[in-house]
């Protein structure tokens, strides 16, 4: 019989996985990760949480022994709190401070899920065969492509993790959409089949993310200014707060239409902002990427998509390889809101070609302040 571990996190999509797994007869041994501590981490302020007598990880913690029980299956529990800390959360606070927007969840699942976990595995659980998550993902013949259901896909997530492991690696849930796991977990009268999806940052939850960061960030307040007459309009609280893209929070009142932020000034304190009616100075179409980590070659001379964010659609694309972790990516009919700091993910029809951080980026309205 061959042994899988399951990444439990409490809720449907990885009970799901570790019951579909065990269908299939394989040994199955979940282990539930614990990576953040609110009061060891200083998470006070933005924290809906701190009201409860018992801190959400502790309560996944329960419904994962629960599950075990259910499943008949060895549950496991491992602390990976310092190693977020240090590789995660830590780069997140640094890239805000530089007016960066990091996505903590790919590296969550670079570092902790598929890093520190898969090793962990590797030294405490012996004769293991394969490792598996929630994940809405497909591994085929050593490659990383889009699952079923396209409305879950979660490649873009997963475009920094090592390929070495592919062959490792189980994502049970690979052809089939949400409603059916839903169902399943029902049907089955698993605990957690009504339980709502977790939602926010990786392994921390929801937080209000402006008084979030002030825990880590101090305040510093300054002007907003339009960029298109560089007149100051309004006041911020701190100009590491905001990402570029960004409409709420600005709180710009009286104002005939909405506006966009579209870059921010760290060493001056300054928020630049455009109206709706001027969004254009948001348009790029030219970006530079670094850290690149790439499954399948990318061909300078092919169209394929790139992906700015989890939640845009794909574009069309077509790149030029600088050196082995860096390429231009050139989209000339323009995109809106590329950010420094995010993901760039790039794709050929469902495969996943891998990703890197967007590092410069090349603006349609030279911005002039």
């Amino acid at each position: 019989m061959k042994k899988v571990v399951v990444a439990m996190s409490g809720g449907v999509d990885s009970t799901v996985a570790a019951y579909l797994l065990k269908k299939q007869g394989y040994k199955v041994i979940g282990v539930f990760m614990r990576n953040w501590d609110s009061i060891v981490n200083n998470d006070f302020l933005g924290n809906p949480n701190l009201d409860f007598n018992i801190c959400p990880e502790e309560v996944d913690w329960k419904d994962v022994k629960k599950i075990g029980n259910q499943l008949e299956i060895e549950i496991k529990r491992v602390d990976f709190i310092k190693e977020y800390w240090e590789n995660v959360f830590q780069n997140l606070i640094n890239q805000y401070k530089i007016g960066r927007t990091p996505n903590p969840d790919i590296l969550c699942n670079k570092y902790i899920k598929f890093g520190y976990f898969f090793d962990w595995v590797e030294k405490n659980i012996i004769d293991f065969n394969f490792i598996a998550t929630g994940h809405y993902a497909k591994i085929e013949n050593n490659q990383l492509k889009k699952p079923i259901d396209l409305n879950k896909d979660q490649t873009y997530f997963l475009s920094q993790i090592s390929k070495k492991n592919f062959k490792k690696i189980l994502f049970p849930l690979q052809n089939f959409f949400k409603k059916e796991v839903r169902k399943i977990a029902s049907e089955n009268n698993l605990i957690v089949s009504n339980k709502k999806d977790s939602t926010g940052i990786c392994f921390i939850g929801e937080r209000n993310f402006t008084n979030f960061l002030q825990n880590y960030i101090p305040s510093q307040p300054g002007n907003i200014v339009d960029i298109t007459n560089n007149k100051i309009i309004g006041t911020h609280i701190g100009a590491t707060y905001y990402t570029i893209g960004q409409r709420k929070g600005l709180n710009l009142g009286g104002m005939k239409e909405p506006y966009y932020v579209i870059s921010n000034d760290i060493k001056n304190k300054i928020i630049y902002v455009a109206s709706a009616s001027n969004e254009s100075y948001l348009i790029s179409d030219k970006a530079e990427i670094i850290n690149i980590n790439l499954f399948s070659n990318i061909l300078e001379n092919k169209e394929i998509d790139v992906k700015f964010r989890y939640n845009s659609p794909g574009i069309k694309c077509r790149v030029k390889l600088i050196n082995k972790k860096k390429l231009n990516v050139y989209y000339p009919q323009g995109f809106k809101a590329v950010t420094k700091g995010q993901q760039a993910v790039f794709y050929d029809g469902n495969l996943c070609l891998g990703g890197g951080i967007i590092n410069k980026i090349w603006f349609k309205n030279k911005i002039k302040k």
